[in-house]
């Protein structure tokens, strides 16, 4: 890709960008959140034109119309936001728009016996017959990365493809990478996880602010100066590391006693078996637990959004009792969730920045259900501004941001309801380095504030760093629970796969 120019409208999103891909390389394409990454790709799979520069694939000009014709020509891309049809199976998911047919009729047979092949390759025992909505969502983000391999591309485009990948999961998919390597595939990776990167590449090209920065090879490009190439300035990467231990005196905020979550199928396994812990006013616990372990659908339950049937046990909120009614009655309780899917339960992508950073804070700019839009504007300025939201207008829809500055917008609406206790769920998913560090010191501030947080992450290092206890579950259970100097990834992960 050689001199690639993109606007919209008056706001030029690439300028003058170039990215050059070997056969048989992983090049990771690196850059903070609204750095222009996924727009250079959508160019190259045909979902946008270039308004300048020309694309090159073994040495010949080529301008794909449109993501069929990209895909046609060799490049397959496994974008950061899913593109599934959850009431479809996993087969004519895999194969949607590409359906196998023999003079008009449909190859059932074939398509179950390929997608069949490839969920094996990528280790998943699961029936190309299942309905995709009722898989959790690494599973879904599994099946897009099976949908591109059926491509068999000489190109493939990864955006964040293990955002919602456990350890095992990962370790299957740095499998295959390998394979596809070898057989002479090139592979673009953008990735904001650091230990990935020196893992993974063999090149890097940087880009920052629509601009190309730097291409060289990854034993070139150690880590301060990927840094200093994607912000522009040096990074402390100690903003929690010195941070003090929360009180073991201070008030239990959250207390959780004998908690199960019900299954929607009356024969099924609960989701959340019997589990308890509790966490105090200034402290952070994780919930560790690979795919399954319902840490999840423990989060789920506690905010009431599977109503008061399906959960039981004892709930307290700063020592009162607390029914999960609904989420409306968990926020009224202070309660607030960061969900994992930001794009499914966690924005209107419809709507732009302002509403919905306002959207759970709805009470205090509407009252007596009159919107006052100063307010509104107000305090969707202060949040967005505290997270360093890039973004050309608050009037932009969301659904047009980059990943990582929705998830900077999910985070503003639950900062504006002043929560006392904060369920986090992935909440760095898909957020570049410089904004993952704000994100940290912005939860060291509420914590430092009194609030109660409890944390999923899929990031070990992240996990260990935030956390100053961790309980791990298993198939619906707590497992153990540990302090935060005792914890460590192998205790975690022995524990998080069913070890004593």
């Amino acid at each position: 890709m050689i001199g690639i120019v993109k606007s919209f409208g008056e706001h030029r999103v690439l300028d003058q960008v170039q990215f050059p891909l070997r056969e048989g390389e992983v090049h990771v394409l690196a850059g903070e959140n609204g750095a222009g990454k996924s727009t250079l790709m959508k160019i190259l799979g045909g979902v946008y034109a270039p308004d300048a520069g020309e694309v090159r694939l073994l040495g010949r000009p080529v301008r794909f119309r449109s993501p069929r014709e990209a895909a046609l020509g060799g490049v397959a891309i496994i974008h950061q936001e899913l593109s599934l049809v959850p009431s479809m199976s996993v087969a004519d998911n895999i194969y949607l728009g590409r359906e196998r047919t023999t003079r008009g009729w449909m190859r059932f047979g074939h398509q179950h016996n390929e997608s069949t092949r490839l969920l094996s390759r990528l280790g998943l025992d699961i029936l190309p017959c299942t309905a995709v909505g009722d898989l959790p969502i690494s599973f879904q983000q599994m099946i897009e990365i099976a949908k591109a391999l059926s491509l068999n591309a000489r190109i493939l485009v990864m955006d964040e493809p293990t955002s919602a990948l456990n350890e095992p999961e990962v370790e299957r998919l740095f499998a295959v990478v390998n394979d596809l390597k070898r057989s002479g595939c090139g592979i673009v990776y953008i990735t904001h996880k650091l230990e990935e990167v020196y893992r993974i590449a063999d090149r890097i090209t940087v880009l920052r602010d629509g601009r190309w920065i730097a291409t060289a090879p990854a034993r070139e490009m150690p880590a301060p100066l990927l840094i200093r190439h994607m912000v522009g300035r040096e990074l402390d990467e100690r903003v929690t590391a010195g941070r003090t231990i929360a009180r073991s005196n201070a008030p239990v905020l959250l207390r959780v006693e004998h908690v199960t979550v019900r299954s929607s199928r009356r024969s099924a396994r609960p989701l959340v078996d019997n589990v308890g812990f509790e966490v105090r006013a200034g402290e952070i616990v994780g919930l560790a637990g690979l795919q399954g372990s319902g840490n999840s659908d423990l989060l789920w339950g506690v905010f009431g959004a599977f109503g008061r049937r399906r959960v039981s046990g004892e709930i307290r909120i700063g020592g009162a009792a607390y029914r999960p009614r609904s989420p409306g009655w968990a926020i009224r309780n202070g309660v607030a969730l960061v969900t994992n899917d930001r794009q499914r339960n966690g924005l209107v992508t419809g709507l732009d920045v302002v509403a919905n950073a306002t959207l759970a804070a709805l009470p205090r700019v509407s009252p007596a259900g009159w919107l006052r839009r100063g307010e509104e504007v107000a305090l969707a300025t202060d949040s967005t501004r505290a997270l360093r939201l890039r973004a050309a207008s608050l009037r932009q829809r969301v659904a047009t941001l980059s990943g990582g500055n929705q998830q900077k917008v999910v985070l503003a609406k639950w900062m504006n309801i002043q929560p006392r206790v904060l369920l986090l769920d992935e909440p760095t998913r898909g957020v570049d380095v410089g904004a993952k560090q704000e994100i940290y010191q912005i939860l060291d501030d509420w914590r430092r504030a009194g609030h109660a947080i409890v944390l999923i992450t899929s990031e070990m290092p992240e996990l260990l760093m935030l956390s100053d206890r961790i309980v791990v579950m298993h198939r619906g259970r707590a497992v153990t629970a540990m302090e935060r100097k005792e914890a460590t990834q192998e205790r975690i992960l022995h524990a998080a796969m069913g070890g004593d």
